[in-house]
């Protein structure tokens, strides 16, 4: 079962932060990955909302409105549709605003063949696991300065 609820947790980010009001989509299979992730998500002031699997965050992303999400996070290894499959069917989408949405990798591979998949299926960035928060936090930046 897909968690879409929206989740602010872990204590609320002050308000100047320049995350609130921003939403997520997390892809990812591993529940404490998930748990991780979200965590430190909500607690930088994002909203974020949850798919087990790629092919749950491709309908989520087609069934939503452009704007809604305002970046994707995709675990790589995921049952039913993995990250890049998942990528390449989102930037495929026939809206043109959520085709272009900046999706990172989150993977624990780091070869050079690993970064250039997710370039090549359309990521924008790409972060090893174990996730290190300051380094995740930078790369959501990075991403939604360039939106």
């Amino acid at each position: 079962m897909t968690d879409r609820e929206s989740e602010r947790t872990g204590g609320s980010a002050p308000a100047e932060s320049a995350f609130s009001g921003r939403r997520l989509l997390l892809a990812e299979d591993n529940p404490v990955n998930m748990k991780i992730a979200r965590l430190i998500l909500t607690q930088a002031g994002f909203s974020v909302e949850t798919a087990e699997n790629g092919r749950v965050a491709v309908d989520m992303v087609s069934a939503s409105e452009p704007g809604y999400y305002d970046a994707i996070l995709m675990d790589m290894q995921m049952p039913v549709m993995d990250g890049c499959e998942a990528a390449r069917a989102i930037r495929a989408l026939r809206k043109r605003e959520l085709a272009v949405i900046p999706i990172a990798a989150l993977t624990a591979n780091v070869f050079p063949e690993d970064v250039e998949a997710a370039g090549a299926a359309g990521m924008v960035a790409h972060i090893a696991k174990p996730v290190d928060a300051e380094t995740l936090l930078a790369a959501l930046r990075g991403m939604l300065a360039r939106r």
